[in-house]
């Protein structure tokens, strides 16, 4: 299994500690006046999202986690599971809502996203940035409420709901950042 030195621990690296692969988020480099320097460093578990901290004295090594990214397609949702096909093996995974976190609001069929495997394991999925997704519901818009900044709920094909402008109508096509879930733009047809 392949290992990091502590002078090589940077934000972003995937580390194993106790079988569970974790995500490095933030790493700081601590030389007290005496005795050796330390590692402080703060992870997130990628199969439960909590966040732990961590220390390491200088010379010590840490595992790597066997994660790695594929691109995937989302073919449909059945009940509480979402199934998604690797795009060169063409092998199937599921993931449970549970484990799409937010990106289940984002996601619809045919869909390019990025799935993290943990030893061959789906663990997460990430849609792309910014999606286009049409209005299912929302309030009609009264009229001559452009001017102002009024918002409203919306109610999205996926069943996500997010604010939106007071303009928006039933059937209008928007585009929506999946990593703050905030309305941009209405997208053209």
């Amino acid at each position: 299994m392949a290992s990091y030195n502590t002078s090589e621990l940077k934000k972003g690296l995937k580390l194993q500690i106790e079988g569970d692969p974790f995500l490095l988020l933030e790493c700081n480099f601590v030389k007290p006046g005496k005795g050796q320097a330390l590692y402080k460093c703060r992870l997130k578990n990628l199969l439960r999202g909590t966040v732990i901290d961590r220390t390491w004295k200088s010379g010590d090594s840490v595992d790597a986690a066997d994660v790695e990214e594929i691109d995937a397609q989302f073919l449909y949702k059945q009940m509480d599971n979402y199934c998604f096909m690797d795009n060169k093996s063409y092998e199937q995974y599921e993931l449970t809502k549970d484990q799409m976190d937010d990106a289940w609001k984002y996601v619809k069929e045919g869909m390019e996203c990025s799935m993290m495997l943990f030893n061959g394991r789906p663990i997460s999925i990430s849609p792309p940035n910014h999606v286009v997704l049409k209005v299912d519901y929302c309030e009609p818009a009264i009229r001559g409420n452009t001017a102002t900044n009024l918002t409203k709920p919306v109610k999205l094909e996926t069943g996500a709901e997010i604010i939106c402008p007071a303009f928006i109508n039933i059937g209008d096509l928007l585009k929506i950042d999946t990593r703050t879930g905030e309305y941009i733009e209405r997208a053209k047809e």
